[in-house]
This record gives structure tokens, C-alpha cells and sequence, in this order.
């Protein structure tokens, strides 16, 4: 199989499959940082990556651009623009100092990245690590692949490099918008939703394998049945779940959900805070595509669940073509997970914010219309 170009966003002797940089000294010039395990960043630092960052990249960016797909490949070689020689009359440069260039601040949802809004513009994200930062480069070509087939808006990387040893850093457009914790989607919103699913069942899976996303098999639903009992038994005394619930995920319905769609390229961690929403409910963005797999499409009809609720999450799958089964799966799913998930957090070692973990339960427990008809019946 041919193998994609090498993204000039980075070093020419990275790898052409997985941006992997050979081993060496990786010595930045930015931070003059030496092998071995960074500190967090100072603001200063900061701000000087930020500054560099403008420079070589957004630099060219217009005011929308953020919202437009656009080739970030293109808006990278417009940057670099060929030396100029000064007038004789020219006033020497002034050397910048440290709190030069353009305000910082820390991301609150940063994920695995130490992250920075930078202006009102862009959002810096530093890889802390070797292993984030070879996902953080996969990252980057998947959403150059992905944009080409979504049609809701993806982050663009405006300039990419290595800010300590191997340790690499994208200085993003910021996609505007709220929040999906803060900001509901609305009835005109599922359609973008719908959208962001059919779009991820067009992108190629073999150009997604060749950027080195991983395949990963179908989660068994009987295992995760099992699991989901255990920890309702756990949540019952603590009043956080009616453990009668789940009995309508019978054997049979197991049986039936089992997984038959084919794979697809799957966002895979499509919770609220990776959705930016506009104050009409619109979706104005889709944000974080470090986690995506080759995988199960129900593993997103899941995220969706669990961060728009059930009912909307099914009415967006249905929209994208998928059957009632595969919604059902999705469902289930993102059911089983919320009790796993609160349960470990209430009775383990998981320090997820519990609110969000009921949050999330509560929305993947939202009847659907089909199970409102049935209790009805009944």
C-alpha cells in the first residue's frame, strides 16, 4: 500500500506512517529542554512556544478561518515566507521579552495534553510525553483525513512542532462555541450530529490504518452485562440506580444486539466537553480525536448517549442510516458503562467529578420512544 506523503508540519525524518520520531537528541530550541521527562511549562514558556507558533503559522490565518475547512497543510507553507534584507535605515530589532505576545491561559479540559487558550483564537496543546506525543501527531493527520468527509467542523492545526526533546505541540484554531456540559443540543443541532457519524462512515479505513489508528474488536455485550449487574448491586444501597432497569438487557437481547455493522473510523470518546455547541444548539465543532479506533460505529452511538441523552442520540444515529439494532447496541452500551463507571468511582479508586459520571447516567437511562410505547402497553 502506498503510503501517505509526510506532513511538512513536521520533521522530514519522522516516520511516514506514525510521525514517530527516530531516537537522538531531540534538544528544543524553543525551550532548550534536554531528554528526559519535561516539567510542566511555565506561562513564559508558554508564551514563547505560542509566539514562535504565530510566526511560522497562524500568522496568515483570517478572522473565520476556524470555522472554514480548510487545508492546514496550505495554511503552513503560506507562513513560510522567504527572508528579507533590511533598509540601512532600519531600526534594529527590540529583543522580545518573555511576556511579549499574546495573552495565555490554562484550559480547564485539557485531557491528556497540557493545554492553553492563546488570544482569542487559538488553543495550544503540549504533548507531555513521548507516547502522547506520538498520538498527538496521529491525531493531526486523522483530522487533515477526517475533514474531508465530516461535515461538522474539525480542530485545524495552524503550526505544529517539538517543544522539549521529542515532545511535540499543535497550536490549533479554537472552534467557537460552548461546551456540550454547558450547552444542550438542540432539535436543528441532531442533524449535525447525523452528519458527524455518516461522514466518519465514509472516511477510507485503509487510509485511517495507514496513519496508524487502531483497529480495535467489538466489546462483548454479555461481558459487559455481567459487569453492569455487579456494580448495580454495588449503586442500589446508595440509592443511585433501580437495578430493575437493567433487567430489560435479557440473554436474548444480547443475543440479538451482537455486533453485524461493518467498521468504521470511530471518533471514540464523544463525551459533552468534545462538543462545541452555539447558544441555537447547533454543533459547531467536534474537538479531541486522540482516542479514534477502527471499530464498532455503536461505540459513538454510545458517546452520543451519554452526552446528548438517549433519545436524541438514537433519533442522530437513526438520521445516519443506522438500523434500530445497532442504535440499541449503542444504547446498551453507554448503559452498562454508566453503572460500571459510577460504581467504580463510589465504591474504587476512580476520581472522575461524580457529578458528571450521574450526569451521564442519567441521560443514557432516558426512556426512547420505542421503550416509553412498550411501558405504555404494559
Amino acid at each position: 500500500m502506498k503510503q501517505p506523503p509526510i506532513d511538512k508540519r513536521t520533521r522530514a525524518t519522522a516516520d511516514p506512517r506514525t510521525g514517530e520520531e527516530p531516537p537522538g537528541d531531540h534538544t528544543s530550541p524553543l525551550t532548550g529542554t534536554r531528554p528526559g521527562h519535561p516539567r510542566r511549562p511555565t506561562d513564559d514558556t508558554v508564551r514563547r512556544i505560542a509566539r514562535a507558533a504565530l510566526r511560522t503559522g497562524a500568522d496568515t490565518a483570517t478572522p473565520g478561518a476556524a470555522h472554514r475547512q480548510e487545508s492546514p497543510t496550505a495554511t503552513s507553507a503560506t507562513s513560510a515566507t522567504a527572508p528579507t534584507t533590511p533598509s540601512a535605515t532600519a531600526t534594529p530589532a527590540r529583543v522580545p521579552r518573555a511576556d511579549d505576545g499574546p495573552r495565555v491561559r490554562p484550559v480547564a479540559e485539557g485531557g491528556e495534553h497540557w493545554s492553553w487558550w492563546v488570544g482569542a483564537r487559538h488553543v495550544l496543546r503540549m504533548a507531555p510525553d513521548r507516547e502522547v506525543s506520538a498520538r498527538l501527531r496521529r491525531e493531526i493527520r486523522l483530522r487533515d483525513l477526517v475533514r474531508r468527509h465530516v461535515a461538522v467542523p474539525v480542530p485545524v492545526s495552524a503550526a505544529t512542532g517539538i517543544w522539549a526533546e521529542a515532545h511535540v505541540y499543535t497550536l490549533d484554531q479554537r472552534l467557537f462555541g460552548e461546551s456540550g456540559e454547558d450547552v444542550s443540543v438542540s432539535a436543528v443541532g441532531e442533524p449535525d450530529l447525523a452528519a458527524l457519524l455518516t461522514g466518519l462512515r465514509e472516511v477510507p479505513v485503509a487510509d485511517a490504518a495507514a496513519l496508524g489508528v487502531p483497529r480495535t474488536p467489538p466489546r462483548s455485550l454479555d461481558d459487559l452485562r455481567t459487569a453492569a449487574r455487579h456494580a448495580a448491586r454495588q449503586l442500589v444501597p446508595d440509592r443511585e440506580f433501580d437495578a430493575g432497569k437493567l433487567a430489560r438487557l435479557t440473554p436474548r437481547a444480547v443475543v440479538e444486539l451482537a455486533p453485524r455493522a461493518a467498521a468504521v473510523v470511530v471518533h471514540g470518546d464523544l463525551k459533552g466537553e468534545h462538543l462545541r455547541i452555539s447558544a441555537d444548539g447547533r454543533v459547531r465543532g467536534v474537538l479531541d480525536w486522540a482516542d479514534a479506533l477502527i471499530g464498532d460505529p455503536a461505540e459513538d452511538i454510545r458517546g452520543l448517549a451519554l452526552s446528548v441523552g438517549a433519545p436524541a442520540a438514537v433519533r442522530a444515529a437513526t438520521l445516519a442510516g443506522y438500523s434500530p439494532r445497532e442504535c440499541l447496541r449503542g444504547l446498551w452500551l453507554a448503559r452498562c458503562d454508566t453503572l460500571i463507571l459510577l460504581a467504580e468511582r463510589l465504591h474504587g479508586t476512580d476520581d472522575s467529578p461524580l457529578p458528571l459520571l450521574r450526569s451521564q447516567l442519567a441521560r443514557a437511562w432516558e426512556a426512547i420512544l420505542l421503550e416509553r410505547l412498550s411501558e405504555d402497553d404494559g
